[in-house]
């Protein structure tokens, strides 16, 4: 084991609160595995290793964030997705089948799913945009975190506007997914998208209301204003 995956490790278990560990599982369904340590804290501990690790190799770093992912501790992914962001100035076009390998093996929850697509596959996507492609590839996943992250993978860009048209057809290939946490995901990104196209947005809700799960629907105009979420909430008889 590398040196820096011990001492993070002894670290991350010194901090251990067993509250916190108890606590964090109500927030999902899913069991997951973690040391019960404050979000801002991991974040602390990743990037103070950050800046020991920063000037290796690129392939180096990737395994030590596999190293970490081994683990199945939800500290230790967020400490991947943290460093995977800082090498946002080093993404290549080969690293995408990288990432893809780390959300269809090692994530198994949402919080990891998200702390990871929104940060590290968006800017991924925002650099290398004809990879939008794959994402929608991957709402044919039979893995769920897959389906999401297709969708959560847009996140910021469509916050600030971007991939409109791109957002509106992931939704429409996720628009009658079975599993809450994939339509919690695509109704997230139409929600963000919302930000600078409410319109288009709604209009797209308005058209697809008797198909879309309730679910995503209220999570697509949480935004809007009251009238506009009336309507789309109203039944058609």
């Amino acid at each position: 084991m590398d040196p820096v995956i011990s001492s993070i490790r002894q670290e991350l278990k010194s901090q251990a609160d067993p509250e916190i560990q108890k606590t964090s599982q109500r927030f999902f369904k899913e069991e997951i595995a973690c040391h019960g340590i404050k979000t801002a804290n991991v974040i602390a501990i990743a990037k103070k290793y950050w800046k020991i690790v920063k000037m290796r190799p690129k392939p180096e770093i990737f395994a030590l964030c596999e190293e970490l992912y081994l683990s199945g501790y939800m500290e230790e992914s967020f400490i991947v997705s943290n460093w995977a962001h800082a090498l946002s100035g080093r993404y290549e076009r080969e690293d995408l089948p990288v990432f893809r390998h780390w959300i269809d093996t090692y994530i198994t929850n949402w919080a990891s799913c998200d702390g990871f697509c929104n940060h590290t596959m968006g800017d991924f996507i925002e650099q290398y945009p004809e990879y939008i492609d794959e994402l929608k590839r991957w709402t044919q996943s039979e893995n769920r975190w897959v389906r999401r992250a297709a969708a959560v993978s847009l996140i910021v860009p469509a916050k600030h506007g971007k991939f409109l048209s791109e957002s509106v057809e992931i939704a429409d290939l996720l628009l009658t997914d079975k599993d809450d946490l994939v339509q919690k995901g695509y109704g997230w990104l139409l929600k963000e998208a919302s930000r600078k196209h409410q319109k288009k947005v709604f209009d797209y809700v308005m058209r697809n209301k008797k198909a879309m799960p309730r679910t995503a629907l209220r999570y697509a105009i949480e935004l809007m204003p009251g009238e506009l979420k009336a309507a789309a909430m109203m039944k058609d008889w």
